[in-house]
């Protein structure tokens, strides 16, 4: 059993290349959009 698979993800499969890809482009992408809603309430962007 991999160590990945022993804390709050503890169903087969949560370390597998997919799911750590898929939840890795949804943690980057909501950081990625605060940080544009972040600039364009600060700044006059558009």
């Amino acid at each position: 059993m991999s160590d990945l698979n022993r804390g709050i993800m503890k169903f087969k499969g949560a370390d597998s290349p997919t799911a750590v890809t898929l939840s890795a482009v949804l943690v980057l992408g909501a950081i990625a959009a605060l940080i544009i809603w972040a600039l364009s309430s600060a700044y006059a962007l558009v």
